[in-house]
């Protein structure tokens, strides 16, 4: 109960949020604050968004498709990044030996940002979706091993020692103490990790993409077209906030245990 009065409230608060930013905006349009050359109307966003997802579409799409690929991309990037990153941050934080062999080769790609793979993306994969997922990959990739890795730092000893005294040894240790310990770090790597995956998205659809919420940014951008550049970062923000809902449902589900603050 106490958590659903909480959800409430976070959702009454955010819609308020956004009706009063929308008023603004209708206000700012009516009273001639704005000038309709550099920020959309109301009136102007309405009518690229219906364009976009019920007219002619555009950049060679419509809204659903565009937003679709976009999501398509985040998720291979992200999952493909995670599935390789929490288990290699949970080995390093385990043991000194794979610390002492995999830090190193980590301590030289971390500092990297993902965009600086572009390049080479384009070199290695041409210009299709293995090129914009592999992007997406090295953005995801880092906060996953990091957070991994400390979570499994912060376990408390004692704990560990008194797990192996009862006898839970091997790999029961691993999946009855050292990632249920971990958890809670592991999913800030996993919000840290979503998150790079967005911020990176726009940029890594600029290769060459058919379809993307980057190729309708980037048209948008050539054709000084305001209202569709906004279409394009609302849909963008709408993704991003979807998938982290998602993310904290199973966050939840996974640690039921988890006191709510």
């Amino acid at each position: 109960m106490r958590q659903f009065n909480i959800d409430k409230q976070r959702a009454f608060s955010g819609f308020a949020t956004v009706a009063a930013l929308i008023a603004i905006w209708y206000l700012s349009s009516k009273l001639g604050w704005m000038d309709k050359q550099t920020f959309p109307t109301p009136e102007q966003f309405a009518a690229a968004a219906k364009q976009v997802t019920l007219g002619e579409g555009y950049g060679d799409g419509r809204l659903p498709a565009h937003a679709w690929q976009s999501i398509k991309l985040i998720l291979m990037g992200f999952l493909a990044a995670t599935a390789i990153g929490i288990p290699l941050g949970l080995w390093m934080g385990w043991s000194r030996k794979a610390e002492a062999l995999v830090n190193p080769i980590f301590l030289l790609v971390r500092p990297i940002p993902a965009l600086a793979w572009i390049p080479l993306a384009i070199v290695w994969l041409g210009l299709g979706d293995a090129a914009k997922v592999m992007i997406l990959w090295f953005a995801a990739f880092v906060p996953a091993v990091i957070n991994s890795f400390s979570g499994v730092r912060t376990i408390e000893r004692p704990l560990i020692e008194a797990s192996r005294m009862l006898g839970v040894r091997g790999w029961s240790l691993v999946t009855d103490v050292i990632i249920p310990g971990a958890l809670p770090s592991i999913f800030t790597g996993l919000r840290l990790s979503l998150q790079g995956c967005v911020t990176a998205l726009v940029a890594a659809e600029l290769l060459g993409a058919q379809l993307g919420m980057g190729k309708v940014l980037y048209q948008a951008g050539l054709d000084i077209y305001p209202a569709m550049i906004l279409i394009g970062m609302c849909t963008v923000a709408v993704v991003g906030f979807t998938l982290t809902a998602l993310l904290d449902l199973i966050e939840r589900l996974s640690m039921p245990w988890r006191t709510v603050r």
